[in-house]
């Protein structure tokens, strides 16, 4: 009968013949077919995120035609007669499609899906790619039809192009990352697997808003239970809406964005395999956390061995050349820096002793690398019987159940407060750092008791030296409880590259200027 399912049909559904009535509704489900797509994106993409891309692609313009005009000005406005030159006029048709040659690249190079806007750094790589790849055609027509390009428009145009074109993504990104604060642009997630799996990713999400992913559902095993068991989903404020066969009617009953699969024994190829072509008659894309968390970047790949995508896991970095090199980069770093800022050095000292009688200089014991002890350098920023005070006030404490904390904290001193607003009590940690003890940036240096507390999976922490600065100190500083410090600790130890460095360096510098989480 034409139209009706076959043998076939029902081998490349995972099915058998004697399972096709039970399976009927699924059979249906997957030959709807794929959504109609608009500029790359599917047809039913929210309107804040085509705004965006439509924003991202102005600015793209924008700059590369600014680019382009003051490549121009600057080549021609002291020798206007080169115009009428063979060179000249190559020139101008550079500058005129150069705005178009740009966002076509940027959109070869797929920097305008909704993928990789707003997080991460594919985005700012990709964008490099095309950049160079602008430049690469143009340098490569030049020298093939002997076109003799001025270099001196090559030399401003397209460099100011490339960062501007990063800075104006960049400025995007912070905009849309506010929104997203105020809860607004933001992905309906139906989160996938067992209910402790859900529920950590959900609170994973919710420290780091920033990405506007929201689970509004969960699919457990078995559905709905009780409400012991789904006590812990129902504190974080997630509906259970289905099992794990309902993920497409929950999809569609939520209107999610996204549907994300944790690690889930049950979810196996097969299975993922058949909720991917589900799921293609809705706006909502898949994306699966698999269980080895905490190691991201260059570390991971996928290998295609015989149809299988291997996830490969590169070994840290923790010894060898670029560990040498990171060491030589902190130093000199440290050494310059103390140089640099050696008159705000002086006042802060002067103010200190002004302030409050004693020393200049807090010396406190922590641990470093491979559990060393160091004295770890900073500006005193409270009275000095501080320790003898901390007897009376440890019952108030804000900290993280390890760490002594108070956001209105006595001891302090009125100069100690304003230099920990802005972190300028950590300033003489660049001695530590200039003496091998510690690096610009690594996890946070911990005290005695803490490594005593730690558990096997935090003694990675001590694997490499303590940083000046680090993930904890973008993420929240004070504000971050400790199982939230060790975890991010442990991700900068797992993921270190000199990239993931700039990247610290560069929020650092926001971090301290807002002063979230300092007290």
């Amino acid at each position: 009968m034409p139209g009706a399912p076959t043998e076939l049909d029902d081998r490349l559904l995972g099915t058998s013949p004697a399972d096709a009535g039970t399976d009927a509704v699924r059979r249906e489900r997957l030959l709807v077919p794929r959504q109609r797509t608009v500029l790359g994106m599917p047809e039913r993409t929210p309107a804040w995120q085509r705004s965006y891309v439509q924003q991202v692609i102005a600015v793209d313009a924008a700059v590369a035609a600014l680019a382009a005009f003051v490549g121009f000005f600057a080549r021609f406005n002291e020798a206007p007669a080169d115009l009428a030159t063979t060179a000249g006029r190559a020139v101008v048709a550079v500058a005129v499609l150069l705005p178009v040659m740009w966002v076509l690249a940027m959109g070869a190079f797929r920097t305008y899906e909704p993928r990789f806007l707003g997080v991460g750094s594919e985005e700012y790589h990709r964008v490099l790619t095309a950049s160079l790849a602008v430049v690469a055609v143009v340098g490569t027509s030049s020298w093939a039809f002997d076109l003799d390009i001025a270099r001196g428009y090559v030399v401003v145009a397209f460099p100011l192009a490339i960062v501007g074109t990063l800075i104006g993504r960049y400025t995007l990104r912070q905009r849309l990352h506010d929104r997203r604060t105020r809860g607004e642009a933001g992905q309906t997630v139906v989160a996938v697997g067992h209910r402790a799996a859900v529920a950590g990713m959900a609170r994973q999400l919710h420290r780091a808003s920033y990405h506007g992913m929201r689970i509004v559902g969960a699919c457990v095993p078995g559905g709905k239970g009780t409400p012991e068991e789904d006590a812990e989903l129902d504190a974080l404020g997630i509906e259970v809406v289905g099992s794990l066969d309902d993920v497409r009617h929950a999809v569609t009953s939520v209107d999610a964005d996204v549907v994300a699969v944790t690690a889930c024994p049950e979810l196996d190829g097969p299975a993922l395999r058949r909720l991917g072509w589900e799921l293609e008659a809705t706006r909502a894309d898949l994306v699966v956390a698999p269980a080895l968390t905490e190691v991201i970047g260059p570390r991971v790949a996928i290998r295609p061995v015989c149809g299988l995508p291997l996830l490969h896991v590169e070994r840290p970095e923790l010894e060898g050349v670029r560990r040498l090199a990171k060491t030589t980069v902190d130093r000199t770093a440290a050494a310059v820096a103390l140089l640099l800022l050696s008159p705000l050095l002086l006042a802060v000292a002067v103010a200190i002793k002004i302030d409050s009688p004693g020393p200049v200089f807090f010396v406190q014991q922590r641990v470093g690398k491979d559990g060393r002890s160091f004295g770890m350098f900073k500006f005193r920023s409270m009275v000095t019987d501080a320790e003898k005070l901390l007897v009376d006030l440890r019952e108030r404490t804000d900290g993280n159940g390890v760490l002594f904390k108070m956001k209105v904290d006595p001891r302090i001193t009125r100069t100690g407060r304003l230099m920990r607003r802005y972190s300028v009590d950590e300033l003489p940690q660049l001695i530590n750092v200039l003496l091998g003890q510690m690096s610009l940036v690594g996890p946070r240096p911990p005290l005695q008791k803490e490594v005593d507390a730690y558990g096997y999976d935090m003694r990675r922490r001590l694997l490499v030296k303590p940083g000046l600065t680090g993930l904890w100190q973008i993420n929240g500083r004070s504000d971050l409880d400790w199982d939230e410090s060790v975890r991010l600790d442990v991700r900068y130890v797992e993921n270190w590259s000199f990239t993931f460095d700039f990247m610290i360096l560069w929020k650092t510098a926001g971090a301290v200027l807002r002063g979230r989480g300092a007290y």
